[in-house]
């Protein structure tokens, strides 16, 4: 496996700790180290910028989807300093996943994230 292999893999896991992160001192914690300062997340439900912002958008999933969890799909890809992997958010007392998607990251020098694209392909009616 490359170092940029396990660059990205590295980032990956970091965003998904910061993602499943709930209580509201590890959800900064984990924002903070998988985000630059002034890193942006934009999906097509939100676009953020800082590390305050993406926090915010990280509670508002939880606060929607309480008791889910972001699983990752398939294995981390990337080249430079993008990376690329998919992910569904999987309801923990079911296995259910209503929702699904992948997102394209673009990395720092450290492998801290600088931007995140996210895309939905699978969400439910209302969301």
């Amino acid at each position: 496996m490359s170092a940029n292999t396990n660059r990205y893999e590295s980032a990956a896991a970091r965003y998904f700790e910061a993602w499943n992160a709930t209580e509201p001192a590890a959800v900064e914690k984990a924002v903070a180290a998988a985000w630059t300062a002034d890193g942006g997340y934009t999906d097509p439900l939100a676009e953020v910028r800082g590390h305050a912002g993406i926090a915010a958008v990280i509670a508002a999933v939880h606060e929607q989807f309480p008791g889910f969890v972001f699983r990752p799909l398939g294995a981390v890809d990337g080249h430079h300093d993008t990376a690329r992997f998919g992910w569904e958010l999987v309801n923990e007392a079911d296995g259910s996943a209503p929702v699904a998607g992948f997102d394209v990251v673009t990395l720092d020098e450290e492998g801290r994230i600088r931007q995140v694209l996210g895309f939905l392909d699978r969400v439910p009616t209302g969301a």
